[in-house]
């Protein structure tokens, strides 16, 4: 029942691979000890953060497609501007610029110029090839998503293994592990809910989902055992 009413919302059909996202997200604030989970998660979903907006504008197109793979019914027609690997590179240029100026940190910053570049990379081994290196072409995908039992096996064993390696030596509180449980429910509701009614409603939808980030910085910030890491590393 729950899946159902998600997908029919449309929420999140926007990152059909959106725990294998996240997956790198945990691992990546697991090894930077001074930046939060939310910048992480921020970090490897920026490419889809910004994508909505560039379907409301006009700007990139996607269609509802029901079978264009067995995976997800949206067949992503054009996303210049936010998916190709030339868009990336320069997203994943200004994050992590803007992170360093800020803070002053190279050694994050570059972790994290690669955790928006590894959202790119994700999306060429889910996808069919539709991901642009230039922003019209070539493109690349090698298709994960034509199998539904190997992507549930793919991205839930990502996600696993991330989850553990993040909660290793700390001390996660029940708001951590309820939004684990969260983006698992939203994973699996848009994997077996019925399409998005509409592309509008897909794209709002998906901004909507922006509220993970403060419930990743709140549930973070709780975990006990940051402390430990950081004097560790001084």
């Amino acid at each position: 029942m729950i899946a159902t009413a998600s997908a029919r919302m449309g929420l999140p059909y926007n990152a059909r691979m959106f725990i294998g996202h996240f997956a790198a997200g945990l691992a990546g604030r697991r090894l930077t000890p001074t930046v939060s989970l939310a910048v992480w998660f921020l970090a490897v979903q920026l490419l889809d953060v910004l994508w909505p907006f560039f379907v409301l504008a006009g700007i990139e197109h996607v269609r509802i497609d029901p079978g264009n793979t067995a995976f997800t019914p949206l067949d992503f027609t054009d996303y210049p501007v936010s998916h190709s690997l030339v868009g990336a590179l320069i997203w994943a240029t200004l994050f992590a610029g803007g992170w360093m100026l800020r803070r002053g940190r190279s050694a994050a910053a570059w972790l994290l110029f690669m955790g928006v570049v590894s959202h790119w990379v994700l999306d060429v081994i889910s996808h069919r090839s539709d991901v642009p290196v230039l922003p019209h072409g070539p493109y690349l995908g090698l298709g994960l998503w034509n199998s539904v039992p190997l992507t549930l096996l793919v991205e839930s064993s990502m996600f696993a293994a991330a989850i553990v390696f993040y909660a290793r030596g700390l001390k996660p509180r029940v708001s951590f592990w309820i939004l684990m449980a969260v983006l698992f429910a939203l994973y699996l509701a848009a994997a077996f809910g019925p399409p998005p009614p509409s592309v509008t409603a897909l794209a709002w939808t998906s901004i909507a989902g922006l509220f993970i980030m403060p419930w990743a910085w709140w549930a973070d910030r709780r975990a006990g055992g940051w402390s430990e890491k950081l004097g560790a590393r001084s």
